[in-house]
């Protein structure tokens, strides 16, 4: 349990105005049990401003745990927010984190998607246990955070007593099509590159509806739903067609005229007030150091050159536009997108929706802006914790804009690309870890979280999967953190960047299986 200061219990009596609170703890009370009373006795009051936010989540009595494969998404979170807390599959830390609970491995179905973790970690007997405890101590009905649901996600927690605090499965999975992004971004006047909306029989069917459209030879093509690493085609001739015919023909695919592109992302949240847009990063994309996808998402740049000002704005405005639409759908909190900057017209384009929380997370939740005010995903907890609140939405999107300039974080999400498998003999430790001058990586000390880094040349690694585990193509070894960039203005990787992913790989020591007993649970998850 996080320590509470008493000067916190004083802060917030100070804050909602209070008159004639005594905020001496008598001496049979501990902190937890004068907090609580606090909070309870003024549960009701609307928050004014973003400090009045702040000694509201100091001083949380509502158990919120968020549940994955691993405690990426929202790393970092804890510290803002009492009684937040992590339930992951693999615990990168080996017990080192306080706040991160990773039960013991009991029998299970195959796992197939993130999803599937998800729900055998909501069933699973010492993870009910975990939320229990918590849910008795504090008195409240537990709440349940997570990237990947479904409907049997929302099942478990409706027959649990837990409450998912994410928009439906259903209005999610509705707005989670590249074609359904396309049509509301399009209502909404955030367009598109341009694109047919269609489906297809042969290369000829293609060919002639891309003339009519305008779209010329060059294309990309998108099926609906999946990761834009695996649904992502570009056909420039027949061979190209022939080799994703299989994955396109007879269902719902954008085709969009290919241009030369620079690829940002930004995180959102739709509140009751309008939609607060986070600070922008370029995507690194299909680097076989990093990915076997073409095309795959592999990291970010966060950096005060991602955009011009004018790019920026617009981009803020596209954004803005589609949480509108987003909103009118029914849809609130955390939500992600992509944007495309067209490198020879500087048009600005709504690119992917991904309507949940999302792997940029990392950076967006220790810029300057989300020090100046709070971690964006607070906005989101506000929306579902019924709490009433004010935000002047236009002033904090300004400040967060303004501190774009004085960012620079970068991300890689590290999967091997090797298709043999192969056991995992030995793996670096999640930690500090610093490039010495020779470029070797070498291992620090062991820490939290990201949010200590200052010097370039460090770097903080998650490890995903460990010692026991197995790499295989597309298998998952970690997120690497670092306030420096991985990627040139020329889109090639920096010195800096290679030297962190080698000494990584250098980190693992794995001996290759035979074919004949391969394990068949392999999976890999990061988004």
């Amino acid at each position: 349990m996080t320590d509470l200061p008493r000067s916190a219990v004083t802060q917030f009596a100070e804050v909602i105005e209070v008159p004639d609170v005594d905020v001496r703890l008598p001496e049979e009370r501990d902190e937890e049990r004068a907090v609580a009373a606090l909070v309870a006795k003024h549960a009701n009051r609307r928050l004014r401003n973003i400090s009045e936010v702040r000694a509201f989540f100091r001083t949380n009595q509502t158990p919120i745990f968020f549940v994955g494969p691993t405690a990426f998404n929202l790393l970092g979170v804890d510290r803002w927010v009492r009684n937040f807390s992590f339930i992951s599959y693999y615990d990168s830390w080996d017990g080192y984190h306080p706040r991160v609970f990773s039960p013991p491995e009991i029998e299970h179905p195959e796992f197939l998607s993130g999803e599937d973790i998800n729900n055998y970690l909501l069933t699973h007997p010492a993870v009910r246990e975990h939320i229990d405890a918590h849910a008795r101590r504090t008195g409240n009905r537990p709440k349940i955070a997570m990237v990947f649901f479904d409907e049997e996600t929302e099942r478990i927690c409706r027959e649990q007593g837990y409450d998912l605090i994410l928009p439906s499965y259903q209005l999610r999975n509705h707005l989670d099509s590249k074609i359904t992004t396309t049509r509301l971004g399009n209502e909404a006047g955030a367009p598109s590159v341009p694109n047919v909306l269609t489906t297809l029989t042969d290369y000829d069917d293609l060919q002639r509806q891309s003339a009519q459209a305008g779209l010329g030879d060059d294309l990309v093509l998108q099926t609906p739903y999946g990761d834009s690493g695996k649904t992502t085609f570009f056909v420039a001739s027949r061979e190209d067609w022939n080799k994703c015919a299989a994955d396109v023909v007879g269902e719902q695919v954008k085709v969009m005229k290919r241009i030369r592109n620079r690829a940002v992302a930004v995180e959102a949240v739709n509140t009751r007030h309008g939609t607060v847009v986070g600070p922008f990063m370029t995507d690194l994309t299909g680097y076989p150091e990093l990915t076997p996808y073409r095309g795959g998402w592999c990291g970010n740049d966060l950096y005060p050159e991602a955009l011009t000002d004018d790019q920026r704005a617009r981009a803020i405005e596209h954004v803005s536009r589609l949480g509108d639409r987003l909103r009118q759908e029914g849809y609130r909190g955390f939500f992600e997108i992509d944007v495309l900057v067209d490198l020879d017209t500087d048009e600005v384009y709504l690119g992917e929706l991904n309507p949940r929380i999302s792997g940029a997370s990392s950076m967006t939740h220790v810029t300057a802006g989300a020090y100046a005010d709070l971690p964006l995903f607070l906005l989101h907890l506000l929306e579902f914790l019924g709490v009433d609140y004010d935000l002047d939405v236009a002033e904090m999107n300004e400040r967060w804009r303004e501190l774009a300039a004085v960012d620079v974080w970068s991300q890689l999400i590290m999967k091997t690309s090797q298709s043999q498998i192969r056991h995992i003999d030995a793996a670096p430790a999640t930690g500090i870890y610093r490039l010495a001058e020779d470029g070797q990586l070498e291992y620090i000390r062991n820490t939290l979280d990201w949010h200590y880094l200052e010097d370039p040349a460090e770097a903080f690694f998650l490890r995903v999967y460990g010692s026991g585990g197995y790499l295989f193509k597309g298998a998952d070894l970690g997120i690497l953190v670092t306030k420096s960039r991985m990627q040139t203005e020329g889109g090639e990787l920096t010195t800096r960047c290679r030297q962190f992913i080698e000494g990584i790989h250098e980190g693992y020591e794995a001996t290759p299986i035979d074919a004949a007993v391969q394990p068949s649970n392999l999976l890999a998850f990061l988004k």
